[in-house]
């Protein structure tokens, strides 16, 4: 349910997953969501086609997700109050 009063999308590398930040400013519109940092990319050996995000593991105060296309790979750190199924069904909503 993306809400009015949204949280906010840092953006402090100069590269990221193709097609990732158009889904990430989608997602930052979601009532519970504070923060949404990408991190860290890097090269994987398997091909994913279409991009996907998915939860990995809780971190203080929300969760690390990791954004996959081709065959790089991004993590994305999530600050929210939204629990793990909440974040992400907010994450398929983004991702449609």
């Amino acid at each position: 349910m993306p809400s009015n009063d949204s949280g906010r999308l840092v953006l402090n590398h100069s590269t990221h997953v193709d097609g990732l930040i158009p889904v990430l400013e989608r997602l930052v519109s979601f009532q519970g969501i504070r923060t949404i940092t990408p991190g860290v990319i890097s090269r994987s050996r398997g091909h994913i086609p279409k991009l996907k995000l998915r939860v990995s593991v809780p971190i203080r105060g929300g969760y690390k997700a990791i954004a996959r296309a081709g065959k790089t790979v991004q993590e994305v750190f999530v600050l929210t109050s939204l629990s793990k199924g909440e974040l992400e069904q907010a994450i398929a909503e983004s991702l449609n």
